[in-house]
Parts: C-alpha cells; structure tokens; sequence
C-alpha cells in the first residue's frame, strides 16, 4: 500500500500518469507574469496556489511526523498574498519551496510504518493513508485550477 501511495503523489506532482497535466506540469515553463494574474481583484492567482499547494504538502507531511506545527518557511498558514516581491526570482523561490516540501512529503511517506497507514491520525477524522491520498488529491484539484487560469490570463 506504501508504494501506491507513493505512486499517487508523485504522479499528482511530477510523474507521468494518464489523468493528464499534474501539478508541477501545470507550472513547468510559466512566467511570473501569467502567475501573478488575477482573474478578479478577490480571487487567486496562480502564485498563490503554488505557495498554498507547497503549505498542504507540509501539513500531510506534519501529520505523519507528528511535527510540531509553526515550522513551515513563511510565517502563517493556507494563503500567502502573491507576489509579495515581484521579481523572477521570488517567484522561482515558491517554486522551489514547492518542490522540496513535496521531496518532504515523499520523504516522510516513505519512512512511515506500513502498519500504521489505517491508523485514525491524530486530531483527524482521517486516516493516515486517507490524508496522503488527500495530498496527491490536492495537487490535481490546483493543478486544474491553474490550467484553467492560464488559459484565461491575457497574453
């Protein structure tokens, strides 16, 4: 069971799978322009998404190691205001906080205890296995969100 989960969030994040663009394909290539567009002043940009994706996979992770939480590289939870500094750079940071917290995920995944996977995770109605599975979940879900902006961002 330990492998299939594995399997679930890397081909929600990075790996090839049949369901079509996964969540690091839906940014591959993007500039910081198409990011920080917003389709209306009260909704997400695709930054945020990126930086609210990259939270999650902290939070799973946090579940399964039993982590402590205030540990996560910016200061709050759930939603970051994009682009705090608009510049290339800031924008390949949140990409890359992305990507490790996903290394993190995978990394604690594959350390946590077969046995344990249909345990009810502390202070969740939720299983362990059930919360990977909702990580991998979470990606495709913006992973669609952020096609769908790119396609209405103006050009």
């Amino acid at each position: 069971m330990k492998q299939l989960l594995l399997d679930a969030v890397d081909e929600a994040f990075d790996r090839r799978s049949w369901h079509g663009t996964n969540l690091r394909g839906s940014i591959r290539g993007l500039s910081r322009e198409v990011a920080r567009w917003r389709p209306a002043p009260d909704r997400h940009n695709i930054w945020e998404l990126v930086v609210h994706a990259a939270y999650w996979k902290y939070a799973a992770r946090r579940w399964l190691t039993g982590e402590k939480r205030g540990s996560f590289s910016l200061e709050g939870s759930n939603w970051w205001p994009r682009p705090e500094e608009d510049t290339d750079r800031a924008w390949k940071g949140d990409v890359d906080l992305l990507s490790r917290e996903h290394g993190a995920l995978r990394g604690a995944v594959g350390m946590f205890s077969p046995r344990r996977l249909n345990e009810r995770a502390a202070k969740t109605p939720f299983t362990y296995a059930a919360l990977v599975r909702g990580a991998a979940a979470h990606d495709l879900y913006h992973a669609g969100q952020i096609q769908l902006l790119k396609k209405l961002a103006p050009r």
